[in-house]
């Protein structure tokens, strides 16, 4: 039997052998991982893809356009850009309707105040998900009737989606959100 000193351990030639053989068989795994994720690379949205833009115009009437990312929510992408719109209504309880007869409770992932509120005017509005009993709620416990229209959201509850490309956020004068 051959022993051979290898890194200060003695190692058989049958077990370097297989050493060098798991090694190789480990490479050529890899590599083949590697060609398929770049072949898989290619077909990642672009950023074209995923980016849409925004127009806010504030209580002031001053417009400003912001890109936004797909799939984030209106209030993610204000205050990605520095946007005041309150505090985040989020974190009450949601009931998701399962069937006729199962409601099942999502407690923190519905909205739990209506500081949020935004009108939304444009393109896409009509994909947003629409306005459930607890978002309406939530806006005529926070609001005044005459602060309400049928395009009044809360900004946590809009996620955005490609249709939306061009939309307008018009944000209303703010409740006072901060007392001490």
């Amino acid at each position: 039997m051959a022993l051979r000193l290898v890194s200060q351990r003695l190692f058989t030639q049958s077990a370097i052998s297989a050493r060098k053989a798991a090694s190789a068989s480990l490479l050529r795994a890899a590599n083949s991982t590697a060609v398929a994720s770049s072949t898989a690379t290619s077909e990642l949205p672009s950023v074209h893809d995923v980016m849409i833009n925004l127009t806010f115009v504030d209580p002031s009437g001053a417009r400003r356009k912001v890109p936004g990312i797909i799939g984030k929510t209106l209030y993610d992408i204000s205050e990605m850009h520095g946007i005041e719109l309150g505090p985040a209504s989020v974190g009450g309880a949601a009931d998701a309707i399962r069937s006729d007869t199962w409601t099942e409770p999502l407690f923190g992932e519905g909205p739990c105040t209506g500081f949020d509120h935004v009108l939304l005017v444009g393109p896409g509005v009509e994909t947003a998900k629409p306005r459930d009993h607890i978002e309406m709620r939530m806006l005529n416990h926070y609001w005044d009737d005459d602060e309400i229209f049928p395009e009044s959201r809360l900004a946590t509850q809009i996620t955005l989606t490609k249709k939306m490309d061009g939309m307008t956020v018009y944000v209303p004068d703010r409740i006072c959100d901060d007392i001490p």
